[in-house]
């Protein structure tokens, strides 16, 4: 059975234990790890279907993830969805209702709703990191990953001048090679000039796949933006039919508050079982 196929396999198929054993004894036989004793069957999971259960790679990707945890602590611990309320509540982030045809979850973040003179980009960030730690636990998200709009209406220098070239790095080893979610697409909208050297000073960390799944829209985004969505998922302010973009924040805000409790538990002890309730609901 390929990768694909054992992707496909619930979570407790047992079709799937000798990999997930696998990784695990490698992960504790690993010299750049300390101080853990165990990794949770779905913890581990998760990092082999971000790579199709190749072992070698799959090994590769939770090692980085490790890593970037343990030198980027201003963002990796804290998680507490109430402590970024603020930049919630003025629509800054959401998760779609509905997966594009593939499946996917879609983000959308939407640049001008973050005031860099109330919130740092650590903050900011750490918003990102926090969905993207919810969504992770999600098996249809492990199997067909997300998409990434971003909503540059608003860019302004301030904002620029919050991204350096250490935090460019982070936000670049999430996208490629630090986090176990596979990223199918990110798509620019009402980008600026000005916006460039920041990209350009991202792009560099970037791998090939991930340069080449990234698509600028400009303000004429609506047409083309249809040409990778269907109108059911995208809200009317992006040329779709599907809920509006405030209904959708706040519904995502209100899923991540939700979910405050599971997140504090990730920022102490990521590598460990989480509880969740009979219907699939995070604690």
């Amino acid at each position: 059975m390929n990768g694909p196929q054992l992707n496909e396999l619930p979570d407790d198929s047992e079709q799937l234990r000798p990999f997930v054993n696998s990784l695990r004894q490698r992960a504790l036989d690993s010299r750049d790890l300390s101080g853990v004793e165990d990794f949770s069957h779905g913890f581990l999971l998760k990092f082999l279907r971000a790579r199709d259960f190749d072992l070698d790679l799959s090994l590769k990707l939770f090692l980085n993830y490790q890593r970037w945890r343990l030198e980027s602590p201003e963002i990796s611990t804290r998680m507490r969805p109430s402590s970024v309320l603020g930049l919630l509540n003025n629509s800054y982030h959401a998760i779609l209702p509905q997966r594009d045809h593939a499946g996917s979850r879609v983000l959308i973040y939407r640049v001008g709703q973050w005031n860099p003179k109330d919130w740092s980009a650590i903050q900011v960030f750490k918003v990102s990191l926090m969905t993207s730690e919810v969504i992770s636990r999600e098996t249809e998200t492990q199997r067909r990953g997300l998409k990434v709009i971003f909503d540059l209406q608003g860019w302004t220098l301030a904002h620029a001048l919050q991204i350096n070239p250490s935090l460019a790095r982070k936000i670049s080893s999430v996208l490629s090679d630090s986090f176990p979610l596979k990223v199918r697409g990110i798509h620019l909208v009402n980008e600026p000039m000005f916006f460039r050297p920041v990209f350009a000073m991202i792009r560099p960390f970037l791998p090939d796949k991930i340069k080449q799944r990234i698509h600028m829209h400009g303000s004429d985004f609506q047409e083309t933006l249809s040409d990778f969505f269907s109108p059911h998922v995208l809200p009317p302010e992006y040329g779709g039919e599907g809920p509006g973009i405030e209904e959708v924040c706040h519904d995502w805000t209100n899923q991540l508050l939700q979910s405050e409790t599971l997140l504090q538990q990730i920022s102490a002890h990521p590598t460990g079982d989480i509880a969740v309730t009979s219907g699939g609901t995070m604690l």
